[in-house]
């Protein structure tokens, strides 16, 4: 019998809308959301529902709403019996991952996602930052592409999510310097994303070196379901070795593939993405096609996962 991973979804997989048939079908889902309201002091309810869009997109507001929801929705799997033999996340998603294995309580992870959110955006002077994907070449060609681009800024491989899909990040100068040079050297797409920021690059060691005095306050605790980390794409083991990859992820690339490599290599044939939107779904079926992924993202999904259980 294989094992069942649970993924969790990181920043722009959210969407208007998200969480509405989980928050009526359920109290407990209900609560979590309300809870996560009055920690913020704004509603958070309205906000994923009715929008404005552009506010849900601000990663200030995008983190928290996105734990909440993903919280929400692995909160229904686990009282219907299902539990999952090991958890990872997508940046953001790693916390979401580590509440669902444990490690932390729904409310210090609002609370956390919430200050990493704001940090995050305050680390780099709008506009100065930003991140980019290059599709269609390998690791070594992004990272001698980043090399040549950067000119004494800063571009560097941020996510590296999939063969052949790898996302850059820094200055925004030296990642459209990176972009023409993807572009000659034969990648296949070249796209700017919309975000506020240059996440997973060394532009948030800054913010990394106060969020660790947050993490260093929280009530974490030793995971008690397994967790891979996006900066190591290990195991980690204890709550100390849990803030030092939270710290460490904030300017570290997000290592997805080998995460999701070593999770098949060691039984793993099923994955559940808990959370809006498909974005981990497409990635692990690029990763490889022999094993199964199903999607939880509203009410209507529950079934399928249950059959699958």
């Amino acid at each position: 019998m294989g094992k069942t991973a649970w993924v969790f979804p990181g920043q722009g997989s959210q969407y208007l809308g998200m969480g509405r048939s989980i928050a009526e079908a359920d109290s407990k889902a209900r609560a979590l959301l309300d809870g996560a309201s009055e920690l913020l002091g704004y509603d958070l309810a309205a906000l994923c529902w009715e929008g404005p869009e552009e506010k849900l997109k601000q990663t200030e507001y995008t983190q928290p709403a996105l734990l909440t929801v993903s919280t929400m929705l692995s909160s229904i799997l686990k009282s219907h019996g299902l539990a999952p033999n090991v958890v990872a996340g997508h940046s953001l998603g790693e916390y979401s991952a580590l509440v669902a294995a444990g490690s932390l309580d729904f409310e210090t992870a609002v609370t956390l996602v919430a200050r990493r959110g704001r940090l995050m955006e305050e680390a780099v002077p709008a506009g100065r930052g930003t991140m980019a994907v290059l599709l269609g070449l390998d690791y070594q060609q992004v990272a001698s592409i980043c090399r040549e681009a950067a000119q004494g800024e800063v571009v560097e491989p941020a996510n590296l999510n999939c063969p052949g899909q790898i996302v850059i990040s820094g200055h925004r100068t030296a990642v459209e310097r990176a972009m023409a040079l993807g572009a000659e050297q034969g990648a296949r797409r070249v796209v700017e994303l919309d975000v506020s920021g240059p996440f997973h690059s060394s532009l948030m060691r800054p913010a990394a070196e106060i969020f660790a005095k947050d993490l260093a306050d929280a009530d974490i605790r030793d995971p008690e379901v397994p967790v891979i980390a996006n900066a190591t794409a290990d195991y980690v083991q204890d709550a100390a070795e849990i803030r030092r990859v939270l710290v460490k992820q904030l300017y570290s690339p997000v290592r997805w593939e080998e995460t999701i490599q070593r999770l098949i290599s060691q039984g793993v044939d099923t994955f559940i993405e808990v959370g809006p939107g498909r974005v981990l779904a497409g990635l692990i079926k690029r990763i490889s096609r022999s094993v199964t992924v199903v999607g939880f993202q509203e009410m209507e999904g529950l079934e399928k996962v249950l059959e699958m259980a």
